[in-house]
């Protein structure tokens, strides 16, 4: 993602997909255009959770790694190699790799770029943000995780905007308990995004994560009630990952069919945690 003379994203060149040593365990879905249909729900034992969790720290440490490589003059390509290096250096899956045909074993969404962008040749710069989507699948489970890191020195109103996203996330975690419904964690959400006049993006949602990388479970990041209404149980595990805007929340999608900008070309941030309800709330199951 290169960017033209007033400064926004344009397509870069893609490298050849990076290699997995043929001993790590590949999802059902590599080489295959669509993952099977998760049939077996977003609940899970103690002993599977534990499996999640150890993905999802893989997945967390690896997005550390990456974002502290993150500086001016680096490209996203070699991001992602380091990134992928790091995961199979821990025996685990990279699970964007091979996903629908996705061709990286990360996202890197840079600026106006919302989600799902493809690491290139672009090289960061000052002022970028970038955010950095990585989950990891090991032992038969996944774990997803994401954070936006900024690029040297950024206006205020772009640091503003990062981290508000990420107490975002943290308030969307905290609205989480069993018997309430999944659309209260968009309530939060919203309610504090709304406060700075941040635009709340809502065709890109949480998921359930687990077994499956997608399972199908929805969870939105703006009050959707009364739509949404999945009823929150211990042992349930799914992604929060709210994108807030600078700006609108209209969006383009590239003719990669994975890139999605704002349509306004405004700033966007996004972070993500895989979680699992307990009885008290919340335990977040990707940190390092």
């Amino acid at each position: 993602m290169p960017k033209d003379s007033a400064g926004h994203l344009i397509p870069g060149r893609v490298s050849p997909r990076l290699s997995v040593p043929s001993g790590i365990p590949r999802p059902e879905y590599v080489g295959k255009p669509n993952p099977a249909k998760n049939t077996q729900g977003d609940l899970y034992t103690p002993d599977e959770v534990a499996l999640i969790r150890e993905a999802g720290r893989i997945a967390a440490q690896a997005i550390e790694l990456v974002g502290r490589h993150a500086v001016p003059g680096v490209t996203t390509d070699e991001l992602d190699r380091i990134g992928h290096e790091f995961l199979v250096a821990h025996v685990a899956y990279p699970s964007t790799l091979g996903y629908r045909g996705y061709p990286k074993s990360l996202c890197s969404s840079i600026n106006e770029v919302i989600c799902h962008g493809i690491p290139d040749d672009t090289v960061l710069e000052e002022g970028d943000i970038v955010n950095i989507d990585i989950t990891a699948f090991k032992n038969g489970y996944h774990g997803d995780s994401n954070q936006t890191f900024v690029v040297g020195e950024a206006k205020q109103e772009v640091v503003d905007l990062v981290e508000r996203t990420r107490e975002a996330l943290n308030r969307g975690i905290k609205a989480v308990a069993p018997g309430r419904q999944v659309n209260v964690i968009g309530r939060a959400i919203e309610a504090y995004a709304k406060r700075f006049g941040y635009g709340v993006v809502r065709d890109f949602t949480g998921h359930g994560v687990g077994r499956s990388f997608h399972s199908g479970l929805i969870i939105p990041h703006y009050d959707s009630a009364p739509l949404y209404d999945d009823v929150m149980e211990p042992g349930m595990v799914f992604t929060i990952e709210p994108m807030l805007t600078l700006g609108g929340i209209a969006w383009d999608m590239w003719d990669d069919d994975w890139t999605v900008t704002t349509r306004d070309k405004s700033l966007t941030a996004q972070f993500e945690h895989t979680l699992v309800v307990t009885e008290r709330g919340a335990e977040v199951l990707t940190l390092p």
